[in-house]
């Protein structure tokens, strides 16, 4: 692909260094970086065999003639011509629950434009985005957010943590006080612009047409910018600037996408929060999940303090995908964060499975051990943190237990016995569950 004299990523660099010098830098011109180098590298990014938006084309169909597509794109969005679709509403099962987290699918040229809209934005914010704020952020991970909690809690005094969760976050963001938070930073028109296009462009469900006059479009490449935009304002800023300096103790906040957690020395702190966390939500169209959202005693004095209340245990909380409870180190001289997988993820993951390979069993032999063997190693790479070795190592022996079940069936009822499974096994090797990430 063809460069102009000063590439795209210099340009962004010095957006960049720009953001990070002048803090109230208001940004005049930047949607001439919306240009053929920039959509192509954005293009080649796309994920592949990804579902399609509701006008079905798909990357290998637009890529047959990407040259002339990406000239033909640019030319309509200079033209401020451009207008974004709907996308198209389908339903995914949620984790853990016999409740569907829908999921919104634009087109591919509209993923495209918000892929470019996306680097240009995030070349400002990730300059201004608090340290604390790890979701869908370059070089940044869910372990990343549980190390940093799992210190706060170890090494910062914690001793009690506020549990939040905010009801259909995504669905309820509103989307005037969204494009009054840009407009800080943003002056661009065409950008912002095309950013209020992409929120009202609604959703086609079975063929019918919803408008969206709230929310950002879940699925949407640049939602999550968007969405760690509208928290940053709304919650990190606030949390950093004006809640934490009247803590009598240590106090920290820690998010992922709208995930958190917030972590207290005292237990006034933690009601306080809870308290005024809930009306600054309040202020911008969000509201928490009462039944969700809870205050615990967890850090060095938890198990104590559990004891002399009668109860065998000190509470548990669920954050990314682990329930944290309160643990020592090996030799029970220092309070350790310890992490399982949550009881529920783990059914829910085995149950997909179950129903893939029950789908799937006439396919080889050789077809099937291979994609159990990707299957664990995806779960090991995310599950398999400090202390977790239980939890994947059951896993691991339930995926073999259903893989025994149901090649057995395959055949005449009994045909398959333990030996010949084992020899099976042998022939086709799965990874075993090993600790892969250290969280300590």
């Amino acid at each position: 692909m063809p460069r102009n004299e000063e590439s795209v990523a210099t340009k962004l660099q010095r957006i960049a260094e720009k953001a990070r010098s002048d803090p109230k830098c208001r940004f005049t011109s930047l949607f001439h970086l919306m240009n053929r180098e920039l959509l192509w590298e954005c293009f080649w990014q796309l994920k592949d065999a990804r579902a399609s938006g509701i006008d079905r084309v798909t990357k290998e169909q637009y890529a047959e003639h990407l040259m002339e597509n990406l000239d033909a794109l640019i030319g309509r969005l200079h033209r401020m011509a451009y207008v974004p679709q709907p996308v198209r509403r389908v339903y995914i099962p949620k984790p853990g629950s016999d409740k569907q987290r829908p999921l919104g699918i634009p087109v591919l040229e509209d993923k495209l434009v918000q892929a470019g809209l996306s680097k240009i934005l995030e070349a400002i914010y990730e300059e201004d985005f608090v340290e604390d704020s790890y979701g869908f952020r370059p070089g940044r991970s869910c372990h990343d957010a549980l190390r940093v909690l799992g210190r706060t809690i170890e090494r910062q005094g914690t001793q009690y943590v506020v549990e939040a969760d905010i009801k259909a976050f995504f669905d309820n963001v509103d989307q005037d006080q969204l494009m009054a938070f840009l407009a800080h930073r943003v002056a661009d028109k065409r950008v912002l612009r095309y950013i209020r296009r992409f929120l009202k462009a609604g959703i086609q469900e079975d063929g019918v047409y919803r408008a969206s006059d709230r929310g950002t479009p879940q699925g949407g490449v640049i939602s999550p910018l968007l969405a760690n935009l509208y928290l940053h304002y709304t919650l990190d800023l606030w949390f950093q600037r004006r809640f934490q300096p009247g803590c009598t103790g240590p106090a920290r906040l820690i998010r992922y996408a709208d995930d958190y957690v917030a972590c207290f020395k005292h237990e006034a702190d933690a009601k306080r929060f809870r308290i005024e966390m809930e009306k600054r939500l309040g202020l911008y169209g969000l509201e928490i999940a009462p039944e969700k959202t809870r205050i615990l005693a967890f850090g060095p004095m938890a198990q104590q303090w559990a004891k002399e209340q009668g109860r065998r245990k000190a509470e548990t909380f669920d954050f990314l995908g682990f329930t944290h409870y309160c643990t020592t180190s090996r030799n029970g001289k220092w309070f350790r964060v310890g992490r399982k997988t949550i009881s529920r993820r783990l059914s829910a993951k085995l149950k997909v499975f179950k129903e893939w390979l029950r789908a799937n069993r006439t396919l080889p032999t050789a077809e099937i051990m291979r994609t159990t063997a990707n299957k664990l190693r995806g779960h090991y790479a995310y599950y398999g943190v400090s202390g977790n070795s239980r939890s994947i190592s059951n896993f691991a022996y339930q995926v073999e237990l259903i893989l025994f079940k149901w090649l057995g069936r395959r055949g005449k009822r009994g045909s398959l016995k333990f030996e010949k499974f084992r020899l099976l096994r042998q022939r086709f090797p799965l990874p075993p569950p090993r600790i892969q990430v250290n969280l300590w």
